[in-house]
């Protein structure tokens, strides 16, 4: 299954321009959508998934028109939006056999089969007849990827979907999403870069509505091989010299003191040591670019 996103935009009538000619390309396999808050993630994952339309742009999923056809993209979608909503008081069997009857999915026995099977994999059997209201982050996430898959989707949608969970449930869900990209198209959409390093062959980079990059995440961490080094420093006063001085990439509190990344070709000095580059380097450095092309001259 091929995913092909070109020249995508969307500007709300606030004036917010959250996509900016997007090009994009997602095979069948697990795709991390990586970028902070209010980079677009979203209104490009509502986009794929039918709910708004662009300005301008086109979106085919093998051969189908997304933008066009919308009927028969949901036939084949599972969406897990970043904020979903459930009846409290409803169980999470009940409310996934009436999910799966607005589906399409009539025969009560193939219904029965489909909704026990999906409470097994998702780890909720236990507590299927237990009120949604009673259920903690990381089970209402477990129910969401649940409701996602009915009807054997091939495309998959996830938004920002292990925030706000702690790292028991975390863990949990990411060992679901991982289990699901084997087989059909999964797009996993977050701030969180740790999540796409371990889940994901091929990601994208997106700030301000705009790609910054593509690629596979080993890759990208390659590229930095000898590029990103690391000094410690005592005062604010230290780091304000350095940001003047070198490209920090970022900066990190270490027992009361300041991680500085820089990214260099060759050696800063000045104290500096070489470390290795990981996915957060990439993450950004690619952010750090953006804002300084941004900047007046």
């Amino acid at each position: 299954m091929a995913l092909t996103i070109r020249d995508l935009s969307k500007t709300y009538p606030n004036g917010v321009k959250a996509l900016k000619n997007l090009t994009l390309s997602i095979g069948n396999s697990m795709f991390g959508l990586v970028g902070p808050n209010g980079a677009g993630k979203s209104s490009l994952m509502r986009t794929v998934a039918t709910l708004q339309d662009p300005d301008s742009g086109s979106i085919t999923l093998d051969g189908i028109d997304v933008l066009r056809q919308k009927d028969e993209v949901r036939r084949i979608l599972g969406y897990l939006p970043q904020e979903f909503g459930v009846y409290p008081k409803i169980s999470a069997l009940d409310m996934l056999h009436h999910l799966a009857v607005m589906k399409g999915m009539t025969s009560s026995a193939g219904r029965k089969e489909t909704v026990d099977a999906l409470l097994q994999q998702t780890n909720l059997w236990e507590v299927r007849k237990k009120a949604l209201a009673t259920f903690s982050g990381g089970m209402k996430q477990r129910f969401g990827i649940a409701q996602a898959l009915l009807g054997n989707p091939r495309l998959i949608i996830v938004d920002e979907p292990t925030a706000g969970l702690d790292p028991a449930e975390r863990n949990r869900f990411l060992n679901l999403l991982s289990s699901l990209g084997s087989d059909r198209t999964v797009i996993l959409s977050t701030h969180i870069v740790d999540d796409v390093r371990q889940l994901c062959p091929r990601m994208a980079i997106i700030a301000s509505g705009e790609l910054l990059l593509e690629g596979a995440p080993n890759d990208t961490i390659a590229a930095l091989n000898g590029k990103i080094w690391s000094k410690v420093v005592a005062t604010d006063d230290e780091l304000r010299a350095l940001e003047k001085e070198f490209h920090v990439i970022s900066t990190h509190l270490v027992g009361g003191q300041h991680e500085v990344r820089v990214y260099a070709e060759a050696s800063p000095g000045n104290g500096f040591r070489s470390v290795d580059s990981g996915l957060e380097d990439v993450y950004f450095l690619n952010l750090s670019q953006q804002s300084r092309q941004q900047l007046p001259n």
